[in-house]
Order: C-alpha cells, then structure tokens, then sequence
C-alpha cells in the first residue's frame, strides 16, 4: 500500500522523507496553493462572506504534480504545520487537486523527528472545519480591512499607502511614543559622585542617594563633601533568587533572539524554520510554554550528565497568554543532548539559544548576594547635613541555570571588604549636571512584547507586521529603534481621527478573541464578519465626504513664504514632510520642514560619455537628476530633450555622486523586444515605484527584483502574469 504525504516545504520533505519507508513518498506544495486576487474587492461575495480563491501563480505545475502522484497512491496524507495557517493549506490542497476517491487524512505533528511522525500518522484525522474556518475569517478580515481602510487614505493621503487590522494599531502604539518623546520637557538634575579609598587602600566610588534638582543645594552638597571625614554608615546584604524563564514561545524568542543576537524578527523566524524543518527543534509558531513529560525526563537526562544530579528542578510554567493558540508545547530542541546544532552561523547562535534557554528552565534557582554600603561625612553640625552616599555591588554565590545559561548571568560587581564606622579617604568630589530623558522609542524586541501585552494580533505574525511597516517606509531603523516617518505619523493620525475604533486595542485584542472561539466552533464564521463589517463599511463610506488630507496644519506664523511672504502650511511629500505657501497654486513657494530654504539646483559634473552636464534638482515628488541630451523639442523654440531620473529614497540628496547620477540617469533601460509583438519593452521607475512598460501595458516591479538589473526574460515573465487592477470598482447604482 502506497501512501503520498503532502507538506509545505522541500526541506521539511527531505527531512521527513529520511524518517518513512519505501511506501511513502512525500512531496511539498512549496507553501500555499491557493489565495484571493490581490486588489480585487469582487474575491469576496459579500453577501455570505464568501471568499472566491484562486490558484497561486506557479502552484499550477505544483498541484498537477501532486495529482499525479496521487494517482499512483492508496491514500493522501496532509501534513501541513500543526497550526491554523496549515489547516488552512490542507483543505486548500484538498480543495484544487482532485483526489477521486482516495482516502485523504490529517496528520500533525509538532516536531520532525521519526517518533513524533510515527505518533502522528497513527492519529490520523479529518481536517479540522473550526481551525480553517478561523484562519479564513482572518484572511477575509484582513483583507475587506485593509482594501477599504487603505482606499480610503488613497484618496484622502497620498496614493499607494496603506493600512490593515493590525498593522495599523502596531503603527498607533510607535507613533503615540514618538509624541511623547516631542512632548517631553527635560528637567535639569543633577548627580554627584564621591571617589574614595579604604584604609586597605582599595578604591570605593559613591553616589549620592539623592540627585538634587537646584544647582545651589548640589554645591552646597559638594562644599560641605570636600571639607569633612568620611566614615562607613552601614553594610547591608541580603541573598536574592533569580529563577529561570519559561521556555521560549514564539514572542519571547524574537525578543531574546533581538536582545542577545541582534535579529529581527523576521530573520529569528526564517532561521527558526530551517532549524525545524532540519528536524532540530519543535515548531516555532507557539504561544505555549509546555514542555511534554518525555521532553522533561530528556531534560532532566542532559542536566544530570552535564552539570549534575543536584542541579535538577522539574518546572511547571503556566501559559499567560490568553489568546495561547491550541496545545502546542514551548520552541525547545528535539533532542536535548544536542548543545550545538544548525548548518550556518546564525542557525548556531539561535540553536544555543534555544537550547540554554530549555535546559535553564528545569534547574535550580540561581542565588546572589547584593550588598549596599553606605556612607556619610563625619559631623554633628546640622547645618551640614546631606544624603547618604552609597554603592552597590553584587556576587553570584550559586549559579544554579546560569550554568547552561551563562549569557543571562550579567557582571559581578565587587565590593571591597569594610565594617561599620571604617574611615574612608575622599580623592574628590564632583556635581555633574544632567537632564531628563524622554522615553525611549521601541525596539522591535519591545513592539514586539507590547504588542503581546496588549493582545494585539498573534506572535506568528509579528515579525510580518515590523517588517510591513519597513517595507511601506512607515517607520525607520536608528540602531535598534523603530522611529516612525512623515508618512506614517501622517497616516496614523488620519486613521486616529477617523478610524480610532478600529485600531484600537481594545477592538483588535476583541476580534482575535472571536476568531479564537470560531476555531473553538463557539461561534458562527458569517455572523462575525457580518456583525464587524456592516457597521464598518458603513462608517468608511461616511468619511468618503472628507475633504483630501493636503493641509496638515498651519507652520510657525513667523516662516513665510520666499516667494511671496504669505503663511506657510505643512504638506506631505515623497520625501516626508515640507512647508508650503498657503497661496498654492498660485505660488509655488516652499521650505524645507524646519524652515530652511530647498536645495537649490546643483551641478553634479559631466556625463562621461555624452560629455553633457548633468544637474541635482528638487521637484514635486522629490529629488531628480537632469541632463539634456541630443535630441529636441518645440515647433517654433527648440530646446533640448531632458533626461530625468528619481533619486532612491535610501540615498540623501547632497551626498548624490557622479557616478550614481549616471547610474541613475542609465534609465529608463530598454530591455529587448517582444517576441510576439516586436515592441520595445523597458524598466523604469515613475512616481509610484520601479516599473516595466511594453505597449502600454505598465507593471509594477517589486521587490527584491532591481529596476536596474531586471532582465528581458524576467520582465515576459511579468507581463505574462494577470494584470492587478488599480485604484478601486466603483459600484453601481440600480436603476429603479
């Protein structure tokens, strides 16, 4: 008997595919199968909430494969991740390939190994209705969402921006910080630092326990420093316990991986995969922190070998998330007497992590000892009076899981020996003067925890979520800071004002308890979308009178116009922000966003080979690159044609060199003819984006495809693909 085993990739078919007899044969889908048109708000039937799906580009030569193996199969095994999304892709592929009669099963399974498969394929199962169904009712969310929320700040904002369910509130939480940061009023304060030896004549530095806010009481509190002894007041010590952290879940891994290795969150994932699908560790995508009883005796094995017998301490750690997706157990390794694992570097480095983190968690309590001395002049005079003095230091006395964890373990701080009432030599004593600090923005480690904190979407889809926001230039990395652009405090504050309800949290964190209990089969899948998207749509089509967004408020009254000294207004450009004269059309003059003047026009040098000059401009949509070239134009005056091109966004004007000017003046490019039509096909970037045009017919080019670098056989390839439609079907109106 012949048995065909479907999963999603070619690695994870490899792997499995070590494990099965010669009666098996396993085969990837390459991920999914099928999904909605993209820009076509008719995928969906409305009335019902129907979704109409189609075959994904390239997955039809995928599904005909399948079928044919199939064909020479007894029965049909799905084994898609044991998560919703993989439900989803099981009766996706039950749904385009035609099975006949051939018995088709579920299995799942949470590890690759050949114990944890075995397991699996004798519990077979129907797929799961209630799961699928949820992950529908999120798709088909996201999408009437996204499409409606982002048509309507197409045509209120700018062109090409968008929004989405969660996306949107994730922007919310970076924005609302950046305001508190431009809120915020530093106070002055100030610290004071007294150096000083034993009679050991080891160094002891102090701080002041009080950090004055008045420079005159800082003084007085140096003056009175310097001309006094200096004695030992106290010695406190007190033993602290630092036990381990549970098991990582999906979350506290990208915030660990984040912090210790300097991963996003995206790239924690993608590493995360090909360590499971290598068959090393347990599926990333998890929000329990479970560890299985034969997880736990493995465990308990690899510490006993380790570190020895009286380190063990088997742990129980509750789930806190209440949105915890199904019983999954925590990411942990599948073997655990494997201390190194992964083929690249960064497989390594994460593998480590994972595994120090696993074994940590099921050994004793670490113990430090904190000791904090105090000191203090020597007076009875109360006019000199002032704070304590004090330092702090700290010793590990049991390392107990630092011993497999040692990266959490962090430096000792050690005191030097003292008792009570020690005199103590002042070297100097200082005020130094500082302010207060705004908040600090989030990392994405910390958007990340936020996000979980405040049951904002699932962790799987976090690193989707940061990456979005990146990608649609929403926000920017400084270091490991995610700081949000002009475009997206613009666009948040449009949906703010408009659309609060929707991207709240309250209302986010609510939807994804609903979905929960649509994949628990508590309630219906039509009723819920029904119940969201009536009031929803109705309250979009509301806004549809607002006026266009242009006008984001009134400049500094004493920024006027260079050209006309009228008042300025804030205007949203490609390049962020900018002041415009409020006359405008009828004045075109304009400042850079702090009030300086726009770059003026600036000659960058001489093309190499057409020996013309070639000059940095500033335009409506941006910066520009200029050069004449041969050719003319005009009936009656002749001027020379003009050869332009868009300076990239990532690349500051005034550090635009010769050399990019030519690169960029090198399009558009013409890529080659047509084979059918004979016409020219070029590649271009126009003022939404790279694109490739060939009679007419304009596409888009995303990325990671180069606008630079594509070629004639990649842009048929393109062209060949069905047409996304832009813009928005306007409905129509019955005729009575």
């Amino acid at each position: 008997m012949t048995k065909l085993l479907i999963v999603e990739s070619p690695a994870k078919a490899k792997t499995i595919g070590k494990y099965l007899g010669s009666e098996y044969q396993v085969v990837a889908s390459v991920g999914h199968v099928r999904d909605l048109p993209k820009s076509n708000k008719k995928a969906i039937d409305m009335d019902h909430f129907t979704p109409h799906y189609e075959v994904s580009a390239g997955k039809e030569k995928v599904l005909h494969e399948i079928e044919r193996l199939a064909k020479k199969s007894d029965e049909v095994l799905l084994a898609t991740d044991p998560d919703r999304e993989g439900e989803a892709i099981a009766w996706h592929i039950a749904e385009a390939v035609n099975f006949g009669d051939k018995p088709v099963h579920r299995v799942v399974f949470h590890e690759i190994t050949k114990d944890a498969i075995v397991e699996a394929l004798g519990h077979s199962r129907n797929i799961d209705e209630n799961l699928r169904r949820a992950q529908e009712a999120r798709r088909v969310l996201d999408r009437l969402v996204g499409y409606d929320l982002s048509g309507i700040i197409w045509k209120k904002v700018r062109y090409g921006l968008s929004a989405g369910r969660v996306q949107s509130p994730a922007l919310r939480i970076l924005v609302e910080r950046e305001r508190e940061i431009k809120a915020f009023k530093p106070e002055q304060y100030f610290t004071i630092i007294a150096n000083t030896k034993t009679s050991e004549k080891a160094k002891l530095p102090l701080i002041c326990s009080v950090e004055p806010k008045e420079q005159k009481e800082a003084e007085r509190i140096v003056s009175v420093g310097k001309n006094k002894l200096w004695q030992v007041v106290s010695i406190e010590e007190s033993e602290v316990k630092r036990s381990p952290r549970a098991p990582f879940t999906t979350s506290t891994l990208q915030q660990a991986a984040s912090t210790r290795l300097g991963f996003s969150p995206s790239r924690t994932m993608r590493t995360a995969q090909k360590l499971y699908e290598a068959g090393l560790i347990t599926y990333m995508r998890t929000d329990s922190t479970t560890l299985s009883k034969q997880a736990i005796g493995q465990i308990a094995g690899t510490i006993e070998k380790t570190f020895g017998k009286d380190l063990i301490e088997i742990r129980v750690f509750t789930t806190k998330s209440k949105n915890a997706q199904e019983a999954h157990e925590a990411v942990r390794p599948t073997n655990a007497n494997l201390k190194t694992a992964g083929h690249s570097v960064e497989e390594k480095n994460l593998y480590s992590l994972i595994w120090a983190r696993t074994i940590a968690s099921q050994m004793k309590d670490a113990r430090t000892m904190r000791t904090k001395i105090l000191a203090n002049i020597i007076s009875n005079d109360k006019k000199d009076i002032i704070p304590d003095f004090q330092a702090n230091g700290s010793r590990t006395i049991f390392a107990g899981w630092l011993n497999a964890d040692p990266g959490a373990k962090g430096e000792d701080i050690e005191l030097p020996k003292v008792s009570r009432e020690d005199k103590l030599d002042l070297i100097d004593i200082s005020a130094l003067e500082k302010f207060t600090e705004p908040p600090s923005r989030y990392s994405e480690a910390g958007l990340v925890k936020e996000l979980e904190a405040r049951g904002i979407g699932r962790p799987s889809t976090y690193a989707s979520i940061i990456k979005t926001l990146e990608d649609r230039e929403y926000v920017t990395k400084e270091g490991r800071s995610l700081k949000p652009t002009d475009t997206g405090e613009v666009v948040s504050t449009f949906l703010e004002d408009n659309f609060n309800e929707y991207i709240s949290d309250t209302f986010t964190a609510d939807m994804e308890d609903k979905l929960d209990l649509i994949a628990e089969g508590k309630i219906g899948y039509e009723k819920t979308l029904s119940d969201f998207y009536k009031p929803f749509a109705k309250d979009v089509k509301a806004k549809e009178k607002l006026a266009k967004a242009t006008n984001l408020g009134d400049a500094n009254p004493n920024l006027k116009c260079p050209k006309c000294g009228s008042l300025m207004i804030i205007k949203l450009g490609r390049s962020g922000k900018f002041l415009s004269c409020s006359k405008y059309p009828d004045c075109d003059g304009a400042l850079l966003i702090d009030g300086t003047e726009m770059p003026k026009d600036k000659i960058i040098g001489t093309h190499p080979k057409t020996n013309k000059e070639i000059t940095l401009k500033n335009g409506k949509y941006g910066p520009y690159v200029e050069m004449p070239t041969d050719e003319t134009i005009g009936k009656k005056i002749k001027k020379p044609k003009l050869r332009r091109a868009s300076v990239p966004k990532e690349i500051k004007p005034e550090e635009v060199t010769l050399d990019q000017a030519v690169h960029f003046l090198s399009l558009p490019r013409e890529l080659g003819n047509h084979p059918e039509t004979g016409k020219m096909i070029s590649a271009n970037i126009g003022r939404f984006g790279p694109y490739i045009v060939h009679d007419t017919d304009f596409r888009s080019i995303k990325k990671p495809e180069d606008v630079y670098k594509i070629e004639l056989s990649r842009a048929l390839e393109i062209l060949k693909e069905p047409k996304k439609k832009r813009g928005f079907t306007k409905k129509k109106k019955s005729v009575e």
